[in-house]
C-alpha cells in the first residue's frame, strides 16, 4: 500500500510542479496575467511549487526503504522521473494543442520505461 501512496503523491506533486514550471507559458494568454512582470510570475510559480513540496516530501518519506517504504533512493528517483514525463505529456497535449508528440519522443519515453525495468531488476 505504501507503494501506491508514494506513486499517487508523486503524481499530485508533479502535477503542481508542471504547472509551476510551464503553466505560466499558457497563463500568459489571460489578460490579467499579461500585466504581471517576471518577478510576480516567479512568485506565483514558487507558490505553486510550495504545494508540490507538500506532496513530494511525504511521497519520498513514505516510499524510501530506510523509512520502512518499498523503494530504494534510486528507484524513487526513477519513478519520479517517469511520473514527471507522464504528467508532462498529459499537460502538454491538453494545454498546448500546437505541441505534438513525435516518434522520437515516444522512442525516448520507451527507453525510460526500459530504465525503470533495469533499475527494478534484482
Amino acid at each position: 500500500m505504501k507503494s501506491v501512496y508514494t506513486v499517487l503523491l508523486l503524481a499530485i506533486a508533479n502535477t503542481f510542479m508542471t504547472f509551476a514550471w510551464y503553466g505560466h507559458l499558457k497563463f500568459s494568454e489571460l489578460d490579467w496575467f499579461k500585466k504581471l512582470g517576471l518577478v510576480s510570475i516567479i512568485f506565483i510559480s514558487w507558490g505553486i511549487a510550495l504545494l508540490e513540496y507538500c506532496f513530494q516530501v511525504p511521497a519520498n518519506r513514505i516510499g524510501y526503504s530506510e523509512n520502512g517504504g518499498p523503494f530504494s533512493l534510486v528507484q524513487l528517483k526513477v519513478i519520479q522521473e517517469v511520473v514527471t514525463l507522464v504528467i508532462f505529456t498529459i499537460f502538454t497535449t491538453v494545454f498546448f494543442k500546437d505541441e505534438s508528440l513525435k516518434l522520437n519522443h515516444i522512442i525516448g519515453f520507451g527507453f525510460l520505461v526500459l530504465a525503470v525495468y533495469f533499475i527494478f531488476k534484482k
